[in-house]
């Protein structure tokens, strides 16, 4: 899959002479009052943060914030840019939230990236000079689409290694440039050596930059402004507000991963925009038997189709697990692959798991389902993984390696166990034993499969733990706490 030849301009956005201004796509966004939050986080914490927002509206006195990543859907940070992007535009910032276009030898090479930062080998294209003159064109195309849109002193947040190489292009132009890296490892090695060795340049003049974890922060960045803030989740979106167990079971029902039950009410939701949803029954691309009885315990794993969230190895080990999980059902849910244009990965893993799940045993196979998410209507989607989250007796994330883990916060935050590796960010939230469990080994199935046992025969740990994972959530992992710590960066920055 190597990059060969010069590097081509790309066709989506290379212009002649008489050609418009390329323009980037833009997310519209409906802005929300952060004092909605008050309802969940307290009148206090809400009060907090209205005012925080006062003063950087006074600090940025008409500038704009803007974001750059390289989807609008699929994938924790897309899913936080519109969160983040729909309360600053409710207290009144000119917010602002682009996407970049690439080919596939551009998101080849920055998804090799994602995984040397990651620490992870990774098959792809050559490190090179011909990848990095590609990856500098694809980057300058990008950047000249995106000047039309920015003006001297707007902060600029540029979203991990797809948008790196926009940073000088932003500065020269006036811009306050801060680069946030969502993934990353603990354990540094010569994967993420050659990943920085290769971002490094393109970095160097950025005015801050942003991490998720402490450990996340390479070495040539001492001395520099560097923030590290978690992500978070919004208790009021549509994959987060709380469900009734009726309406979950619905919507389970409606997608195929749970009988219908006579109990069962409309698979149907409020939308954002106060109107009833309905969830559409062909709304999910399905590998299974049959759906699961409506009583059987469900294991469920929701993540992209990513080689590091190990979803065959959660199919693996379940297989394997005997008698210990006898009765239960597994749910593996990503999204529909051909719904996230960043990550060329995806329909080559779920293929994997589809074939694997072709080999199984029948009495296997009949209780483990895979299951494709629609992604052209994001309240549906987002629905669904609620609906599935609220219904599951057990949450796993068994990833081999984590930049932080949204999906293990959604569960805690609706009260599920979760078994999870004790990887990366997962660690920041679960404390083992008293918020979830955690897998020393995340590449350890019979360990992954004897604690999904332990919670799905035992309701009182289970309820126990859930207990304790939301209250953890509620603490340290909603909105408004990185709302305020992305109020005080923009501050910082908007001074330099």
């Amino acid at each position: 899959m190597a990059y060969t030849g010069t590097p081509q301009p790309l066709t989506v956005l290379a212009q002649g002479p008489d050609a418009a201004p390329p323009v980037l796509p833009e997310a519209h966004v409906t802005g929300a009052d952060p004092l909605l939050l008050s309802g969940t986080v307290g009148p206090a914490r809400a009060d907090e943060l209205d005012t925080a927002f006062h003063g950087v509206r006074e600090a940025l006195a008409g500038r704009r914030i803007i974001d750059v990543n390289s989807t609008m859907n699929g994938g924790g940070v897309a899913e936080m840019l519109h969160r983040l992007q729909r309360y600053s535009r409710g207290a009144g910032l000119d917010a602002r939230w682009f996407t970049m276009r690439g080919d596939p030898a551009f998101f080849a090479l920055t998804k090799q990236l994602h995984h040397f930062l990651h620490g992870a080998d990774a098959s792809g294209p050559p490190l090179d000079r011909a990848g990095a003159e590609h990856y500098a064109a694809v980057c300058e195309e990008n950047a000249r689409a995106l000047l039309s849109a920015v003006r001297p002193g707007d902060v600029v947040t540029l979203h991990d290694p797809q948008a790196a190489g926009l940073v000088a292009h932003l500065r020269q132009a006036g811009a306050r440039v801060v680069w946030r890296c969502h993934v990353g490892t603990d354990d540094p090695n010569a994967y993420t050596d050659r990943a920085w060795a290769f971002l490094r340049p393109w970095l160097e003049t950025a005015d801050a930059y942003v991490f998720s974890r402490e450990q996340y922060v390479p070495g040539w960045l001492a001395g520099r402004r560097v923030a590290v803030i978690r992500p978070s989740i919004d208790p009021l979106s549509a994959k987060n507000w709380p469900l009734t167990p009726s309406a979950a079971a619905a919507i389970v029902s409606r997608v195929g991963l749970r009988a219908p039950a006579d109990r069962d009410g409309p698979a149907v939701y409020r939308r954002g925009d106060g109107s009833v949803g309905r969830v559409r029954r062909n709304s999910t691309c399905l590998c299974s038997a049959s759906p699961p009885p409506a009583d059987a315990p469900l294991i469920v794993q929701v993540s992209r189709w990513d080689p590091l969230k190990d979803m065959a190895g959660v199919l693996t080990s379940f297989a394997e697990a005997g008698d210990s999980l006898d009765g239960a059902h597994l749910a593996l849910v990503g999204p529909d692959v051909t719904g996230v244009t960043d990550d060329p990965e995806g329909g080559r893993v779920f293929a994997e798991c589809e074939a694997l799940w072709h080999r199984l045993p029948d009495q296997v196979r009949a209780r483990a389902h895979l299951a494709c998410l629609p992604m052209a209507d994001s309240e549906e989607n987002a629905v669904i993984v609620n609906a599935l989250q609220c219904s599951a007796a057990v949450v796993t994330q068994k990833s081999l390696a984590e930049g932080f883990g949204l999906t293990v916060t959604e569960a805690m935050w609706k009260g599920r166990p979760v078994v999870a590796s004790a990887v990366g960010g997962i660690r920041d939230q679960i404390e083992d034993g008293v918020h979830g469990i955690l897998l020393d080994d995340p590449s350890d199935g019979v360990s992954f499969a004897a604690q999904t046992s332990s919670l799905v025969g035992d309701r009182c740990l289970a309820g126990a733990l859930g207990a304790g994972a939301r209250c953890r959530v509620r603490d340290n992992f909603l909105d408004d706490r990185q709302l305020l710590q992305q109020i005080s960066l923009y501050r910082n920055v908007a001074r330099v």
